[in-house]
């Protein structure tokens, strides 16, 4: 049995972070990661480049069926710390858009980074350590039964992870693991997830996939302006990424394809320039060619600009500026970027992430029920949940 001070279940982001500020404190803590390397999923990210951080990260970013859980964490580590650290490894970086920040190189230079750290605090990291059992003893400490033996510790921290991209190893287990100690864990969906659609609606756009363009996107009260893309099963695209957290079957999906613009100020204007010009000509300038073709084939009456009245023209507007998509469903985990839903909050201390039911038990990152938008705001979800708890373990 080989005993520390701290066991961090999950060599991602979170878990890395975790036991870095706890062995800092002088605490002895250990990895443990069922998969060959740490870090996959930062490697990932951003196309190689790993976006992250986002400087406009608040609460106001996140979902969580309890919205002020995220708060104290997020106050505590702010993104500006996170930056601090890259500059002092020397990791130059660029804001891309909308506050995102990316290695000027590779995602690779994160990953090192949280490594060096490691070694410098002491840390022990475990790859390819699968658990088969976790049992909690009497005495407190926590035992984890794992193919690389039996490891013992006060306190235990889980940063497992959700269900996304299960080729790169994700699975249930963090979940597995709460529900052995009795805590909730609130039902799980796909998000930041391409959207599919089916028979006539995907049959409308299928040959269109690789066209691009910026939209808005509104679902309920949410609503995200960026571009979209159709793609040969769906729609895909920042603008339908950040949606789908929003949107579940049923639920009612409207693009403004002339984002901000007035629609009806563009077609009196386009009435009055170009009055012997059809719509899918005018609208082919602002729109992809090949889209405003389809959408006077057949959701638009197509017909030259001067032959359209005044209620004609406000319906025209009202289809641009609220069109109806209607999806069928997402692409699952295998291509979503976070998992929706978690551990409760309400069984979490939300300024040290500590279990309210089990002393000395952690969760973090993303098993929790707290999921970013994005661009970076759930790395920065992931410092920061991991920071409070690793500043907070075996605290007298």
């Amino acid at each position: 049995m080989q005993s520390c001070d701290v066991l961090v279940i999950g060599g991602g982001a979170a878990g890395l972070m975790c036991a870095i500020t706890a062995g800092q404190r002088g605490l002895r803590a250990v990895v443990i990661e069922h998969a060959n390397r740490v870090g996959k999923k930062i490697l990932m990210s951003g196309g190689g480049r790993c976006n992250f951080t986002n400087t406009g990260a608040s609460p106001a970013q996140y979902l969580s069926a309890n919205r002020h859980f995220c708060k104290s964490a997020l106050a505590r580590y702010t993104p500006a710390h996170f930056i601090e650290l890259v500059d002092r490894h020397g990791i130059a970086w660029h804001e891309k858009e909308l506050g995102q920040l990316f290695c000027d190189e590779s995602s690779k230079q994160i990953v090192k980074m949280l490594l060096d750290e490691c070694e410098a605090a002491g840390v022990r990291i475990h790859t390819q350590c699968s658990i088969e059992r976790v049992a909690h003893g009497d005495s407190g400490q926590f035992h984890l039964h794992t193919t690389r033996g039996a490891f013992s510790a006060p306190a235990l921290v889980v940063a497992s992870g959700g269900l996304s991209i299960p080729s790169m190893g994700a699975s249930g287990f963090g979940f597995e693991l709460a529900r052995q100690f009795g805590h909730s864990v609130l039902p799980t969906r796909a998000g930041l997830v391409p959207l599919t659609l089916s028979g006539k609606h995907q049959e409308r756009l299928e040959d269109l996939s690789g066209v691009a363009f910026p939209v808005e996107a509104r679902c309920g009260k949410a609503a995200f302006h960026n571009h979209l893309l159709i793609t040969h099963r769906g729609i895909s695209g920042p603008a339908i990424l950040q949606i789908s957290s929003y949107w579940q079957p049923g639920d009612d999906l409207r693009l403004d394809l002339l984002p901000g613009q007035d629609a009806l100020e563009s077609l009196h204007r386009w009435q009055a320039q170009r009055p012997a010009a059809e719509l899918k000509t005018v609208l082919g300038d602002v729109l992809p060619k090949r889209f405003a073709q389809r959408l006077c084939e057949v959701w638009l009456p197509n017909r030259p600009m001067k032959q359209y009245n005044e209620p004609q023209l406000r319906e025209l507007a009202a289809q641009l500026e609220a069109w109806p998509l209607v999806a069928s469903g997402t692409e699952g985990y295998r291509t979503a970027e976070v998992t929706l839903g978690g551990v409760d909050t309400d069984e979490l201390s939300s300024s040290t992430m500590q279990s309210r039911r089990v002393p000395g038990l952690y969760f973090i990152g993303e098993v929790v029920d707290v999921t970013g938008w994005l661009g970076g705001y759930n790395f920065q979800w992931a410092w920061a949940s991991a920071h409070a708890a690793g500043s907070a373990v075996l605290q007298e």
